[in-house]
C-alpha cells in the first residue's frame, strides 16, 4: 500500500470508531444513573473482571476508577474460578466486561457472585446476552462495526467500552466532589500531585543552611556568607531573626558598578530593604508563581512574626519538579 492508501485507512479507522462513540450518545440513560447509584452506595471495592481484550480494558477502567475516588481492582475471570474470587466480597460491586456477554469465564463465576450478594454491572455488546440478563445493571456499547476491514478484530467495540468506563468514572468523580487535592494524593509522584502537595517546608533552606548576617556587617562578609551557603544570596535579619533586607547576586554587580569598597562598606547601606517573602505552609507551586511574577530566583521564608526561617530557590523547585 502507499502512503496515501495507508493514510485513508487509518482515516476511516478513526471515523468508525468515531461513530461508535458518538452511538454511546443516547444510552446514557436510565441504566446508566443506575449503574453510577449503585457503586456510590457501595461500601467495599469495584471489581472489574473480563477476559482478553476486554480483560485489557478493565485493567484501565479499574486504574481510572481507583485514581478519582471510587476504590477498585481487577481481577481475571480465569483466575477467579481458582481461587481469586476469594477476592471478592458481598460488600463489593461487580463490573464485568464482554462484548459478547456469553464469555464462558465470566460466566462460570456468575452464579458464585449473585450467591453471596454483590451488585452486578454489565457493560456487554449484546443487550439480550446471559451476562447482560443476569445484571443488576447493563450498559450497552453495541457498535455498528468494529474498524478492523473483517469485522473481527476488537477494535471500535473496545474504544467503546473503554469510553463507558471513563464516562462511569467521572460521573462518579462529580457525584462524590472529588477534587484535584484529592486527585493529587493518590498520584503523589505525578507532576500535578508534586504541585498540589509539596510546600515549601518540604524544600526550603534552613538552620545552618540559611545565609544570613546582621545589618552592621561588611559587604565582604555577607559575599562570604553567601559563597558559603551557595544560594546566590544573603537575608539580612535583625538581632531577633526579622527580616530587614536582602542582598543578591543582582545586586552585587550593581554594587560593583559604583566603585564601593567592597571590603569596608556596610551591607545595611547596599541591600535592598524588605525582599519578597512567602509562609512555610504554603504550596511550592505558590512559590514559583510568585518568583515568576516578580522575576526572582529566591524567597525567604518568614513566619507569622516576620522572623526568617527558611529560604527556597528556584532550583530547589525545579528539582523537585514543580516547575
Amino acid at each position: 500500500m502507499d502512503a496515501a492508501a495507508l493514510q485513508q485507512m487509518g482515516r476511516k479507522v478513526l471515523e468508525i470508531e468515531r461513530d461508535a462513540l458518538t452511538a454511546l450518545l443516547p444510552r446514557i440513560n436510565e441504566d446508566f444513573a443506575r449503574a453510577c447509584q449503585i457503586m456510590l452506595a457501595c461500601t467495599g471495592r469495584v471489581v472489574v473482571t473480563g477476559m482478553g481484550k476486554s480483560g485489557h480494558i478493565g485493567g484501565k477502567i479499574a486504574a481510572t476508577l481507583a485514581s478519582t475516588g471510587t476504590p477498585s481492582f481487577f481481577v481475571h475471570p480465569g483466575e477467579a474460578s481458582h481461587g481469586d474470587l476469594g477476592m471478592i466480597t458481598k460488600q463489593d460491586v461487580v463490573l464485568a466486561l464482554s462484548n459478547s456477554g456469553e464469555t464462558n469465564e465470566v460466566l462460570t463465576i456468575l452464579p458464585l457472585i449473585k450467591r453471596m450478594g454483590a451488585p452486578l454491572i454489565a457493560i456487554t455488546g449484546k443487550p439480550t446476552s446471559t451476562l447482560a440478563k443476569a445484571a443488576d445493571a447493563h450498559l450497552d456499547v453495541t457498535v455498528a462495526q468494529e474498524a478492523c476491514p473483517h469485522n473481527l478484530a476488537p477494535t471500535a467495540s473496545t474504544t467503546a467500552t473503554l469510553a463507558m468506563g471513563d464516562a462511569l468514572a467521572v460521573a462518579l468523580l462529580e457525584a462524590r466532589g472529588f477534587t484535584p487535592e484529592d486527585f493529587a494524593m493518590s498520584h503523589p509522584g505525578g507532576s500535578l500531585g508534586r504541585k498540589l502537595l509539596l510546600k515549601i517546608s518540604d524544600l526550603m533552606h534552613k538552620g545552618e543552611r540559611l545565609p544570613k548576617v546582621s545589618p552592621d556587617a561588611t559587604l565582604s562578609t555577607a559575599l562570604l556568607e553567601m559563597t558559603r551557603k551557595g544560594l546566590g544570596m544573603t537575608a539580612i535579619v535583625s538581632p531577633e531573626d526579622k527580616v530587614l533586607g536582602v542582598y543578591t547576586d543582582g545586586d552585587l554587580r550593581r554594587t560593583l558598578e559604583t566603585g564601593i569598597d567592597v571590603r569596608t562598606a556596610k551591607i545595611l547601606d547596599v541591600m535592598t530593604p524588605g525582599g519578597k517573602t512567602a509562609k512555610a505552609d504554603w504550596l511550592a507551586a505558590q512559590a514559583v508563581q510568585l518568583m515568576e511574577k516578580h522575576k526572582i530566583t529566591v524567597l525567604l521564608v518568614v513566619d507569622d512574626s516576620a522572623k526568617l526561617v527558611g529560604a527556597i530557590h528556584m532550583q530547589d523547585l525545579l528539582r523537585a519538579g514543580v516547575v
